[in-house]
């Protein structure tokens, strides 16, 4: 049987933690960042927040060996 293979993409944004969940990076920090205020830009700095339970399963598919 072949290996399974990683989505590359997936990979780059997502990554599951011990108990299963997946961690996402937080949205709004890469461009028009003179338009967003200060609260905006420092709330956004905080670590990471979890995918939505709705879509865990499909991510978790494409991450198939937990990356």
């Amino acid at each position: 049987m072949p290996k399974m293979k990683t989505n590359k993409a997936a990979k780059k944004r997502y990554s599951l933690t011990a108990t299963g969940k997946v961690k996402r990076t937080t949205a709004g920090r890469r461009h028009l960042l003179a338009n967003k205020t200060k609260r905006q830009k420092l709330n956004s700095r905080r670590p990471s927040a979890y995918a939505d339970k709705t879509c865990e399963n499909t991510i978790k598919k494409l991450l198939p060996y937990g990356n």
